[in-house]
């Protein structure tokens, strides 16, 4: 029985021994695995964070410096590592162009216009002309997108009204023998005319603020004005042909014309229509009113009495041409 007793104590020693040496693996292989684990892991600290106090300092100003230049470090690092932040917000405001050709505000330091279209007496002149074509080119100076001034030539051409042209007749006739007439010594045939003003004007121009493609603007001018009427005739040419050699041919003949000069102004309002926003060029369309206060020149007329027409020596048979005028040309044409 002793024996019995003695292999089982034995086998409980060995058994103990056992769970003793397996326990201290684990606790081994854990103590390990740990160790690795805080290796990879470690945690990134601030170099504020890091760095020892300094507590050698002797007085407590200097210790309340450091301790604000510490937290002033402090904020700093996290403001830098702070990636959720935005960057500042730039600021934007209207472009500014430096180019030779361009203003401040984008707009072309020159323009141009092309143009044409009917140009139709008003007041007084339409009692003597009729309405009839024009046109204009214009070429001058941007100063921003809303003011210009150019520089301008016009021409503006007007027929005669026929009881203008009877009057005229009338005059033409007067003191000739019906013999005369009838054999063309004297009087005139088939009288027609017409007149016309060409100017040369500065013209500022000031542009309406709109939106779109569509755009309007004011304009006034001022310049020399220059007004011709001439009365003409069918008359007979010739011109020569290798083949048949002289051939004669009808045309009108200038047979009077009368002149008068004028500083005039004018002004009206057009519309302007732009295909696409990048482009310069614009449709346009104005409408304006000319003024030209002429110095009237004395002179005869069909309605002059018997006795002026017989005594009259002078020459201006159409004074009407000195009257003052008025007259509204509308143009179509395009800016650039």
């Amino acid at each position: 029985m002793n024996k019995h007793r003695s292999l089982f104590g034995i086998a409980c020693r060995g058994a103990a021994f056992s769970f003793l040496m397996a326990a201290t693996a684990l606790i081994a292989r854990a103590q390990q695995s740990t160790s690795i684990a805080s290796t990879t892991q470690a945690p990134v600290l601030l170099a504020s964070e890091s760095a020892p106090a300094d507590l050698t300092l002797a007085n407590s100003s200097s210790s309340s410096s450091s301790s604000a230049d510490s937290d002033a470090a402090t904020e700093s690092s996290f403001k830098m590592l702070d990636s959720t932040q935005p960057p500042p917000r730039r600021g934007y405001g209207r472009p500014h162009y430096g180019n030779s050709n361009t203003n401040a505000d984008g707009s072309n330091k020159y323009t141009g216009l092309a143009g044409m279209g009917l140009a139709a007496p008003v007041g007084n002149t339409h009692k003597y002309e009729t309405p009839s074509y024009d046109f204009q080119v214009g070429f001058g100076r941007n100063f921003s997108k809303s003011a210009a001034l150019i520089f301008q030539f016009d021409y503006d051409h007007f027929g005669l009204q026929g009881a203008t042209l009877q009057n005229q007749t009338t005059l033409y006739d007067t003191g000739c023998l019906s013999s005369d007439i009838s054999s063309g010594a004297c009087g005139v045939s088939a009288l027609d005319g017409n007149n016309h003003v060409w100017s040369f004007t500065l013209n500022p121009t000031f542009t309406l603020p709109t939106e779109g493609s569509l755009g309007a603007y004011v304009v006034f001018g001022v310049g020399y004005y220059h007004k011709v009427t001439n009365f003409t005739e069918p008359g007979t040419g010739y011109y020569y042909d290798y083949n048949y050699g002289y051939v004669p041919y009808t045309a009108n003949q200038v047979i009077d014309h009368y002149t008068s000069n004028s500083i005039g102004v004018n002004g009206g309002i057009g519309f302007t229509y732009k295909v696409s926003k990048f482009s310069n060029e614009r449709f346009y369309v104005e409408a304006r009113y000319v003024y030209l206060p002429n110095s009237q020149r004395y002179g005869v007329t069909a309605n002059s009495s018997t006795a002026i027409l017989n005594t009259y020596t002078g020459s201006n048979l159409y004074p009407q041409n000195s009257n003052r005028t008025t007259y509204i040309p509308v143009k179509v044409g395009l800016r650039f």
